[in-house]
């Protein structure tokens, strides 16, 4: 670790803390059933890393199917190496995507095979209202799990604005915005593997531009297949789309809190926070039940099974900073532990963990940021 032409003036050296942080963020993201990274272990290294003042300087080890990015075949590309593009693209599908080694045109399936993973990914991460941060080529793996879990965080009160970077003064990785940007990094993951796709260019530039076409469609079918089931519905309606979105509408008008709102919707009857009881939010609980009916399960059916889908428990920010802080001051991991208990079973609700569903306040939402960890 050092300064380097590539650490953007950092020194490629982490505190304590964003390496814990890695740790609870990708367990959490694994127990929620989000494709992902994880850590087997976080080791302090004895010396200080200087931030704002001196830290405990640790060492995060990631374990993941492989650490094989976009980013990867950028480095590639940009050393006009198409021998090389062809051993790192052959050796990827055969770790990732061995039924494509056999296929007509493999180059062109393995394309589509990544944005169909990507696509799954980004529609997960919206299902539990989580903020990847700094979604650049570098940070989106082949293999189609989460990586990079610095300046992430998952958000509170429902706005699809949410940004919690530091360096996101523009809102460009926002949560509304990740599939838009998903489609930029896999826009740049077909421009690298160009030479792949046919001898001639302007047939390459046509096959995948008809291919990345595909991915606000593909998105979208994740996406409403996710949102249907997290509302307990178990049948297609075209005015489902509308729907769903018609509760985000309301979600943010309120300012509810995501997580929890999905969450009670599934024990309506048991519910007594004020915002059920306005005009807008009334007018929505109608129009679901009635769509509910029309798939004519019982109700217990349907809490059932959009409590298997809508957590409980999500690694809430205010939370993570308060484990994170007792680890680095005072030694104190039990903060830490308790938080990890409760991600590793986010559909469980149990009395002693209700602490963890608290919302932040909205001071605390709206100062709130994150930051690389090196």
């Amino acid at each position: 670790a050092g300064k380097t032409q590539f650490t953007r003036r950092g020194d490629g050296r982490a505190a304590l803390g964003p390496m814990l942080r890695e740790y609870l963020i990708s367990e959490a993201m694994h127990h929620l059933g989000v494709p992902t990274t994880r850590s087997l272990a976080v080791a302090t290294t004895g010396e200080a890393v200087y931030r704002e003042r001196p830290l405990r300087g640790a060492v995060l080890t990631r374990v993941a199917s492989s650490h094989i990015r976009v980013g990867t075949f950028e480095f590639v590309a940009a050393l006009k190496d198409t021998a090389n593009m062809k051993v790192l693209a052959d050796y990827a599908i055969n770790r990732h995507f061995p039924e494509l080694k056999d296929c007509e045109d493999p180059y062109l399936k393995f394309l589509e095979s990544v944005i169909e993973r990507q696509a799954s990914l980004i529609a997960k991460w919206q299902s539990v209202g989580f903020i990847h941060g700094v979604m650049n080529t570098d940070n989106m793996t082949i293999s189609g799990e989460t990586i990079d879990y610095g300046p992430c965080a998952f958000m509170d009160s429902f706005h699809p604005e949410t940004v919690f970077s530091s360096i996101d003064h523009s809102g460009r990785y926002s949560y509304g915005n990740q599939a838009i940007i998903a489609q930029w990094n896999l826009t740049r993951f077909a421009e690298a593997i160009l030479p792949l796709l046919s001898s001639n260019r302007q047939v390459s530039i046509d096959k995948a531009t008809d291919v990345l076409q595909k991915f606000p469609k593909v998105f979208e079918i994740k996406w409403l297949t996710m949102m249907r089931l997290k509302l307990g519905l178990s049948s297609v309606q075209p005015d489902d789309q509308n729907l769903i979105k018609n509760l985000f509408d309301v979600m943010q008008s309120l300012n509810l809190d995501f997580t929890n709102t999905l969450r009670d919707l599934g024990d309506l009857e048991n519910v007594t926070h004020a915002y059920y009881q306005e005009n807008d939010f009334q007018s929505w609980l109608q129009r679901w039940e009635k769509r509910l009916k029309t798939d004519g399960q019982s109700p217990g059916t349907v809490s059932e099974q959009m409590n298997q889908r809508n957590p409980c428990y999500i690694a809430r920010n205010h939370k993570v900073e308060e484990a994170l802080l007792a680890a680095e001051t005072s030694d104190n991991l039990e903060p830490f532990m308790k938080l990890l208990a409760a991600l590793k079973q986010p559909y469980n609700a149990t009395p002693e963990l209700s602490e963890f569903r608290t919302t932040a306040s909205a001071k605390e939402q709206s100062c709130y940021r994150t930051y690389c960890g090196t």
